[in-house]
């Protein structure tokens, strides 16, 4: 900018060119233009050249060869760990067919030593049996109820609504806390997907797998309850139905809760309790040291006979 005498002896403003047109009018930096015009003066060898371009072509030729190299070993190696794949996948389902075949075998089982012990014992007594055992899990169930169905979401999240954009996927927690709130509302006995459930059952994740009672379930997920015809309503008043409710309206999760006649829920398997074992007798103290051994409250000295103190 510079400035000049005007009228009336006052200087004279003037601006320089807009910065935006100056930029795409001269859009090269004046050092690149002066580097470019140094090298068409002074042109490099043409032996430089040829072989700066023969020493491009090598490294080209080596990174095609290398790479062509990886690809024939990559695809040598595929059907090898195909095969491996598909074994491990093999092994698998001959595992889980081994398992359901032995839980049928124990089920049967339970059902024969469930028959010769009524055939042993009083009618009276038998029937309490059955009830503790309905009451704990450990013997099969049939009645009215409620199933609770939960599944995870579409994977492709709506660009408009933004329906399915949060996390889709049913966890863990949320089998928890249906689980909780339909005890809470009268429950008498409790299944996910055939899994029955104690009071030492377990809902955790592995990954993104969902364990019951360490056995994996997958979607969808049906949580079978039988209690009282109430337990429908109370379920639905609940603050687990409630957010769930609120995340199916925003993520897209399927959430449902209806009434079930002549429910059949599974006895669960035999648990593996431990009991705790009071520790061995403490040393005898020496006699001598009569103050050192416990009054009959616990405490260091006994307490008074006529009931001093507070």
């Amino acid at each position: 900018m510079s400035a000049e005498r005007g009228d009336g002896g006052r200087p004279a403003r003037v601006y320089a060119p807009d910065f935006l047109t100056e930029l795409f009018r001269n859009p090269l930096e004046p050092g690149y233009v002066a580097a470019a015009e140094r090298k068409r003066r002074n042109p490099p060898p043409a032996w430089r050249t040829r072989s700066a371009r023969s020493v491009s072509l090598v490294v080209l030729v080596l990174l095609g060869f290398l790479l062509a190299v990886a690809y024939r070993q990559t695809m040598e190696e595929e059907p090898g760990r195909s095969q491996a794949r598909s074994g491990l996948v093999e092994q698998i389902k001959e595992r889980e067919r081994q398992t359901d075949e032995l839980s049928a075998r124990a089920d049967q089982l339970r059902e024969e030593v469930g028959r010769q012990r009524d055939a042993a014992l009083s009618g009276s007594t038998a029937a309490r049996l059955r009830d503790l055992e309905a009451g704990t899990g450990m013997g099969r169930v049939r009645g009215d109820g409620v199933v609770v169905r939960l599944a995870d979401a579409p994977g492709d999240a709506d660009a408009v609504t933004g329906t399915g954009a949060g996390p889709p996927q049913v966890l863990y927690t949320d089998l928890q806390g249906v689980a909780n709130a339909l005890w809470s509302a009268g429950a008498e006995a409790v299944a996910i997907n055939g899994q029955r459930l104690t009071a030492t059952s377990t809902i955790r994740s592995a990954g993104k797998a969902i364990l019951v009672d360490f056995r994996p379930v997958t979607g969808p997920y049906e949580v079978a309850a039988i209690g009282p015809g109430s337990m429908k309503r109370r379920f639905e008043q609940s603050r687990i139905a409630a957010l769930m409710r609120e995340v199916a309206d925003k993520t897209g999760l399927s959430f449902g809760v209806r009434e079930a006649d002549d429910l059949t829920l599974p006895a669960a398997p035999e648990p593996r309790l431990r009991y705790a074992e009071p520790p061995g007798s403490p040393s005898p103290s020496p006699s001598g040291d009569r103050s050192a051994s416990p009054g009959p409250s616990g405490s260091g000295t006994s307490p008074s006979p006529s009931g001093g103190g507070r």
